[in-house]
């Protein structure tokens, strides 16, 4: 099950990432300027980020195996749009807003998962699935070389077929826990109540932080590299896929940490961290060997720091409240992916530098820092409420 979670959580990723590694060429081809191209990219990040809280509420009521393939077909019907038929900037909006739905599987994945696995290896098992996030990084590696090399609507024909295929797979072979707690009463009143839950919000601005982090580089980052440093789109599509990929493994470690050390203990660490080589990068050395070292190194610490927000959920959430309050904190972690990728190119606009977007994330991961270890620290000691 956990396998079969985390394939369906790839294929949909590759899908909400399409946009990404393309968004160079888009500016190119349709004449956009800076801010619209980052309007382009994003639009998919924030609908695939609060369609995770009407997703994970139904995923608590109706479970994994109706939810994942039912997404994972509604996905391709945006994918086959863009490919074929958007060819102008409204359109691309267009398309890029129903992309969103693919998204939103995480909400699905991680009640599901968690549903299976004891309480003391949640950690490591739902960093396992966050790996999924990887989808991001065929993304990055293969779009723009099967643009280039087949054709420009094949790497979303590609997409539309895996998400077709995966679709059925999962209904023939998914099984919900025979005896998952169902959640009781309307989605409406279960998605309000789940604002109500002391750990909610809390765990919803790490997330921002962390996965939104990493979220914001995925889409931006071939962006930066081709204006701070003049990489060719193909140079910085593979940069990226290399930053996506350490993140994907340092997801299941920072899952991993957390059942031995705590998700506090870690968090506290990754967001130090992610503070220090943000402050590195805003000084924008040279790319080899310092911008480098800093980017892979923040790819790493916001990776471990996503696997371990959802190690935290583990321990401080009610089972049955599980999926609502993933909803929610998914949805946080996107809108945190959201606004960076504006706000990079707001002050690139304004300064021809993206000096003081990197100050404002060094600040933002010392504030989560701080936070973590004073009023989380607190409230994980307390253990769950529901």
């Amino acid at each position: 099950m956990l396998a079969l979670a985390t394939l369906g959580f790839v294929v949909t990723f590759w899908a909400w990432a399409l946009l990404g590694p393309l968004g160079p060429s888009l500016r190119d081809r349709l004449d956009l300027t800076v801010n619209e191209q980052a309007i382009v990219v994003a639009v998919p990040v924030i609908v695939g980020s609060l369609g995770r809280i009407p997703v994970g509420a139904l995923t608590d009521r109706l479970g994994a195996r109706v939810m994942f393939p039912t997404m994972s077909l509604l996905t391709i019907l945006p994918v086959l749009y863009l490919g074929h038929l958007a060819d102008t900037y409204a359109q691309l909006l267009i398309g890029g807003f129903f992309l969103g739905l693919g998204g939103t599987t995480f909400a699905i994945g991680i009640p599901f998962v968690n549903s299976w696995y004891p309480p003391r290896i949640r950690g490591a098992a739902l960093g396992v699935f966050g790996a999924g996030m990887g989808g991001t990084a065929i993304a990055a590696f293969t779009t723009v070389p099967l643009a280039d090399n087949v054709g420009p609507s094949f790497p979303f024909t590609l997409v539309a077929i895996v998400l077709a295929i995966y679709a059925v797979v999962g209904w023939l072979l998914l099984r919900d826990r025979p005896d998952r707690t169902v959640a009781a009463g309307s989605l409406l009143s279960r998605t309000a109540s789940t604002f109500t839950l002391p750990a909610t919000v809390p765990l919803a601005l790490l997330y921002a932080v962390s996965f939104g982090g990493f979220v914001a580089f995925s889409v931006y980052l071939p962006t930066y590299l081709r204006n701070a440093f003049e990489l060719s789109q193909s140079d910085a599509s593979y940069r990226t896929a290399g930053f996506v990929l350490l993140a994907v493994v340092a997801r299941p470690l920072g899952g991993w940490l957390s059942d031995r050390l705590g998700p506090v203990t870690v968090l506290v660490w990754v967001f130090g961290a992610a503070a220090a080589l943000a402050a590195l990068a805003s000084f924008e050395f040279a790319l080899v060997p310092v911008g480098t070292v800093a980017f892979l190194g923040l790819a790493a610490a916001l990776g471990a720091g996503a696997g371990a927000v959802f190690a935290l959920v583990a321990r401080l959430v009610p089972t049955e409240r599980v999926g609502s309050v993933t909803g929610v904190v998914g949805a946080a972690g996107g809108l945190g992916g959201f606004f960076p990728p504006l706000v990079m190119g707001a002050f690139y606009s304004a300064t021809d530098s993206y000096t003081w977007g990197l100050i404002l994330l060094a600040l933002t991961a010392t504030a989560a820092c701080v936070y973590t270890a004073t009023v989380v620290r607190r409230q994980a000691a307390s253990g769950p409420a529901g």
